[in-house]
């Protein structure tokens, strides 16, 4: 998965991310404890993947890019199967 394609994603499509995650985006560690704490503390939690909390955003970007035969490259680069970018674009 390229890192650079997900930061991309995540910061054309920041309303997007999975609460309370969208909280701590551009916080410095400290802020991010913070925001964790506030929004969780005294819970035990599961934190998901980050594929999972940033799914949309990811979803959105492909769509974008998709060019009509590129299935192979975005799964590539998304980290994800051809299949599910053909779910993804709605490709029959």
């Amino acid at each position: 998965m390229d890192k650079s394609a997900i930061r991309k994603a995540v910061f054309d499509n920041p309303s997007e991310i999975m609460k309370p995650y969208d909280t701590m985006l551009g916080s410095d560690g400290f802020d991010a404890i913070c925001a964790m704490a506030e929004q969780l503390g005294g819970l035990t939690i599961y934190i998901p993947s980050q594929r999972t909390i940033f799914a949309r955003c990811l979803e959105i970007a492909a769509r974008q890019e998709f060019t009509g035969n590129n299935f192979v490259a975005l799964a590539k680069k998304y980290g994800y199967t051809e299949r599910h970018i053909r779910r993804i674009i709605g490709y029959k």
